[in-house]
């Protein structure tokens, strides 16, 4: 299967800034990790065994069952702070969620959306790579078995959310690239193809209408339901059609990386290449973006760490693979510590209480003004991943 496109890659504008800028030193990562832990601590005996709502609320998480699309992310940041200290604190509850997340999975509890990726991986998958956990991993593959329930062979796609089939919702998101490696996952498992064939089917379709020409990217793309023929490119949660959505860019800066992890296709390097050029050029001066790409220097816009936070993963994850003779791996590995410096240094809080977020300053939805510069979980994990891979050796849970 070929992921060939043609796409237009823009110049980078402040290369030799970037360049200029100094890396982050280890003892500053450490420190980074050490406050993060404390604030996770402290939500650890907030919550107990209940779990965060996706985004806080006066900067404090609401308290709530496992029934979002977010609750993996609380997990995967157990996993994480597990992995970084060997505590068993942290090893027991994220254990005691996955029972939470078989019960889920075993009783078809809100999941009939594409985001079992999102729910599953940073959990029960985690849980069955690092300590074999059985019944995490025969949950993990149920939740495989329903992201495959809801692919739409016209139009060759994974439905993202809504009732099956329904004109109005025969749709698919660029957030679910980060949804396929459940699949891969499961292929690899079970030695059953059909997952890794499904996912590349999709991958395929999303490169084709989801990333424009000009490198950035649709929300989500609506296709007919009679003929699986595109219709066209829309928003959900960002300023407008045209516009990019500075979290969806991300996603797919995320995204692409984690598939190529599986797939090892070089078509999906320009791609890549193509959509983090277009981010960074549009990073306001403390290379934080706006909600929304296309304010480049609004001050008055609300900022998006989460994005940052998820964009800094897929730039620390690439740079592993591409060769030291890339022109734009030094450049990259400069914009992924310049984002972290800066998150930080002015979207953490150096005194952590009870729900509180890890990071401050993001953006759940704008349109409905739900956890505008708040914070969120996604953002939460994705802060705490990219320290942990800035850390250390670290084998994703993707």
């Amino acid at each position: 299967m070929t992921y060939k496109k043609m796409i237009h890659i823009e110049p980078l504008a402040r290369r030799q800034e970037l360049l200029s800028l100094p890396l982050l030193t280890q003892s500053e990562i450490e420190e980074a990790i050490v406050q993060a832990l404390r604030q996770l601590d402290l939500n650890m005996a907030y919550f107990n065994e209940q779990f965060p709502f996706s985004a806080t609320e006066n900067l404090i998480y609401p308290i709530t069952e496992n029934k979002e699309w977010t609750e993996g992310f609380w997990t995967g940041m157990l996993w994480l702070a597990y992995e970084l200290t060997h505590e068993m604190k942290y090893r027991e509850l994220a254990e005691r969620n996955c029972e939470s997340f078989y019960h889920r999975i075993s009783h078809r509890i809100l999941v009939d959306h594409h985001d079992l990726g999102f729910l599953y991986t940073p959990s029960c998958v985690a849980a069955w790579k690092l300590i074999g956990n059985r019944q995490a991993k025969e949950a993990a593959l149920m939740a495989a078995d329903q992201l495959l329930s809801r692919f739409q062979e016209k139009g060759q796609f994974i439905q993202a959310w809504g009732e099956f089939g329904r004109p109005e919702h025969y749709r698919f998101i660029i957030d679910c690239l980060l949804n396929l490696p459940l699949l891969y996952w499961a292929a690899e498992t079970t030695g059953k193809t059909r997952y890794k064939e499904i996912a590349q089917r999709h991958l395929a379709t999303a490169i084709r209408y989801v990333i424009r020409d000009d490198a950035s990217a649709f929300h989500t793309f609506f296709m007919d339901p009679n003929t699986g023929e595109p219709i066209r490119g829309v928003t959900h949660q960002g300023y407008c059609d045209d516009s990019s959505w500075a979290r969806g860019q991300a996603w797919g800066i995320a995204g692409l990386p984690l598939n190529y992890r599986y797939l090892h296709d070089s078509d999906l390097i320009p791609l890549y290449r193509g959509m983090t050029h277009y981010f960074l050029n549009r990073l306001p001066q403390d290379w934080i973006c706006c909600w929304d790409l296309i304010f480049v220097r609004d001050a008055s816009q609300p900022r998006d760490s989460s994005a940052a936070a998820i964009a800094c993963c897929g730039l620390l994850e690439m740079n592993a693979v591409l060769p030291e003779t890339d022109p734009d791996k030094e450049i990259f590995r400069h914009a992924a510590h310049a984002m972290l410096h800066s998150l930080i240094q002015s979207y953490t809080s150096e005194n952590p209480k009870p729900g509180a977020p890890l990071l401050y300053h993001g953006v759940y939805s704008w349109h409905s003004k739900k956890g505008v510069d708040e914070g969120n979980l996604w953002g939460d994990y994705f802060f705490l991943e990219a320290l942990v891979r800035m850390s250390r050796s670290w084998s994703p849970y993707w």
